[in-house]
């Protein structure tokens, strides 16, 4: 059987999306003060050799992985892991888990291997959100037509035509606002990592799509 195949059943929840959430839900609540501005005693402790720091500032190469991880606030955890779980949740059932996880982790990793030698001399990074557009990029090249509701305004746009504005919009902020504080050239690295790893997969849209 291929190690690579797809999941025998469709699931909401499939296997390592949930696991993803529980991790980074049980770090979040293990390093952040839910109702304040700081850290927890066990994230103050931890949080410094974690956080992504921009080299020659105490850089450690786990922090390549821990990073994605560690949230800043409610509304960062929220956002990035509803993100994962709505877009994540069609693609690892149509690649299978192992696939997704090696997806998942190398778009995660280039991200912040992006970040660090373009913007990270002026920001910390810290966050799911380098990999989630790497899930974001797959979500539009496997499901180019389907659509996706926007919030404001709320309108429905193509997946294709979500993802490209997106991450056009991205580079500008990128460009034009390197101090920030939000790490746009780590999310322009998911999506540049995650195009070159389905490339290089020859992964295509599922046949009974279009």
């Amino acid at each position: 059987m291929n190690n690579f195949s797809p999941n025998t059943s469709f699931t909401l929840f499939p296997p390592v999306i949930k696991n993803l959430l529980i991790i980074n839900g049980l770090a979040f609540l293990l390093t952040k003060q839910l109702f304040g501005a700081g850290w927890t005693p066990i994230g103050s402790a931890i949080a410094p050799y974690l956080v992504l720091s921009p080299l020659g500032e105490g850089f450690m190469p786990w922090q390549l992985v821990t990073y994605m991880f560690l949230h800043a606030d409610l509304g960062h955890i929220f956002f990035n892991l509803f993100a994962l779980w709505i877009f994540g949740q069609a693609i690892e059932n149509l690649w299978g888990s192992k696939r997704f996880l090696i997806y998942y982790m190398l778009t995660g990793i280039g991200a912040a291997i992006i970040h660090m030698f373009i913007g990270g001399y002026f920001t910390y990074t810290l966050g799911a959100s380098g990999a989630v557009f790497g899930i974001l990029l797959a979500f539009g090249m496997m499901f180019p037509d389907r659509y996706i509701m926007l919030l404001i305004p709320p309108i429905p746009v193509k997946a294709k035509y979500f993802v490209l504005f997106y991450g056009l919009f991205e580079l500008f902020n990128g460009l034009s606002m390197p101090n920030s504080g939000v790490a746009h050239f780590a999310h322009l690295g998911g999506l540049l990592v995650g195009f070159i790893l389905i490339k290089y997969w020859g992964l295509k849209k599922p046949e009974y799509y279009g």
